[in-house]
């Protein structure tokens, strides 16, 4: 199933979910704007559960895996096509929300809760935003030119243990290679913990509004 057919059937599944509720579009009351508000919270709902279970499942899950059966190299060159595109998804998907929940929740007379939900999503864009747009293209960069100096001494084939440590005693510039990389790579999981531990905190706020 390609792409496109992938994405028209999740459609169809939403669309499919309305006839099911349908007095969930209509919570907002009459007049012009009864169908922006619901429909805002369902734009809200779906960006934040696609930014928090695509963290959760790169963090946790998938990264973890790839991890331990691919040959380094690969693992590194696969994330370095990934992330982009992860990065790309969830800073779209956190925009959204915070868009849609500031449309909800007017600034000037959201309450104290919300001001701080609100903050809670620009800290996620904003942590996202910066491994997109700076510190993931620093860190493939980096990445590259460590598995150039790699190559020529015959490792990164090897599947989670690294050799690479047992090299930097003959090589001195993969040393430092290693420590710039190090610490663009803990820049990176900072930011991106940071991201998901805001939209966690958000998930707290959004489980005490739903009445089940």
């Amino acid at each position: 199933m390609g792409w496109a057919a992938r994405f028209l059937t999740a459609v169809s599944f939403l669309a499919a979910g309305v006839l099911f509720a349908p007095d969930a579009l209509r919570l907002g009351g009459s007049g012009d704007g009864a169908a922006a508000a619901p429909a805002a919270r369902l734009v809200h709902l779906l960006a934040f559960s696609t930014a928090w279970g695509a963290g959760f499942w790169v963090a946790f899950i998938g990264g973890t895996i790839m991890f331990r059966n691919l040959p380094r190299h690969q693992f590194g060159s696969l994330q370095g096509k990934m992330f982009p595109a992860y990065f790309t998804l969830i800073s779209a998907c956190s925009a959204i929300s915070v868009a849609a929940f500031a449309y909800l929740h007017p600034w000037k007379t959201a309450a104290t809760i919300e001001r701080y939900q609100l903050g809670f999503l620009l800290m996620a864009l904003g942590c996202n935003l910066s491994n997109l747009l700076v510190i993931t293209p620093m860190m493939v960069e980096m990445m590259m030119k460590r598995y150039k100096i790699e190559k020529d001494f015959g490792i990164g084939s090897e599947v989670g243990h690294s050799k690479n440590k047992e090299m930097t005693k003959r090589n001195p510039a993969l040393a430092v290679m290693n420590r710039k990389f190090g610490i663009i790579h803990a820049l990176s999981s900072l930011a991106s913990l940071m991201s998901f531990g805001s939209l966690a905190m958000h998930s707290w706020y959004l489980s005490s509004k739903l009445d089940l």
